[in-house]
Order: C-alpha cells, then structure tokens, then sequence
C-alpha cells in the first residue's frame, strides 16, 4: 500500500493522501494507483502540507466526489516499486513468514506489521496459541531476516532475560 485518502480537501475535489512512500511526493509518481476498493485514480498534482499530501485526482472534481473516496487504500503493483535497499523490508515480504527462534524452532508466523508512531513492530502468531505476540523489529529482537526463505528469527524475550 502506498497511501490512503484520509478526507476530502476544500471544495473543488481535492483529497488529502498519507502517503507511506519515503518521500510524501513520491506517491504522484507511480501512475495510476489500484484503490483497495477496484477503483483506479491517478494523480493529476500533488502538493506536500503538514497534514498530508493534497491532491487532485482525475476525473474528481468536486467535494462530494472526493467525500466518497475517504479511506480509500492505494495500492500498486509489486514490480514498480524500487526494490529494497539494505537491511529494508517491505512489510509484504515479512507477512507470513515463519518466525522461528535462534535455534531454528518454529514459534509461529508474522501476520502484520504495526507502527503506532515509535517505530515498526512484528506481530507473531504464536504456533498452538490463540495469542499473538507483538515484538519490536530491532536488531536484538529480530536478529535476521531470511526474505527469499520466508524465515524470521525472533526473540520473545526482552534482550538479557533467559528465553523460554
């Protein structure tokens, strides 16, 4: 996902966009975007605020059409990303990838990637357990990431406790 439309903008159809690109502009660049709901939209121009991206899309010309594309996920295809660079991960390369601990044993999957604003955390679906874990993805909790193996090492413990 690239960005979600998070409201309309003034009232000649345009919307505010948080854009997960590095760089909020960015977004424009890509063409036309998939919306979450099949729609398609390409960014006409983009400008970067402090609250977002405004932009105005294609064949949005009012508020009421803007309205209607709140929450609105946007998306594109995986082969026109840049690829990552060292030690990056897209989240859909660590979703559904084994976790596994330091000596290999499986301890579940990963089934999301959260950042609540203190930085990115794994969720684990812990392997015969209704719960899941939450873990931070640093180095000491997330030692290695094996993309092409679909494999993740994680720590539960908190670095220097004895883990279970």
């Amino acid at each position: 996902m690239l960005g979600r439309i998070v409201r309309a903008h003034g009232t000649r159809g345009e919307v505010a966009i948080l854009a997960y690109t590095t760089r909020p502009e960015d977004i424009a660049a890509y063409g036309v975007l998939s919306g979450g709901d099949g729609s398609l939209h390409t960014i006409a121009s983009a400008r970067v605020t402090a609250r977002g991206v405004i932009a105005r899309l294609q064949g949005v010309d009012d508020r009421t059409a803007a309205e209607a594309l709140k929450d609105v996920e946007l998306y594109v295809e995986r082969d026109r990303l840049p690829p990552a660079g060292e030690g990056e991960f897209y989240h859909a390369d660590l979703i559904g990838s084994a976790a596994v601990d330091r000596e290999g044993k499986a301890i579940g999957w990963i089934i999301a990637v959260h950042n609540f604003g203190a930085g990115d955390i794994l969720e684990v679906a812990v392997t015969a357990s209704p719960k899941t874990e939450f873990v931070p993805f640093s180095e000491a909790h997330v030692p290695n990431v094996d993309v092409g193996g679909r494999r993740v090492v994680v720590v539960l413990a908190s670095p220097g406790e004895d883990e279970a």
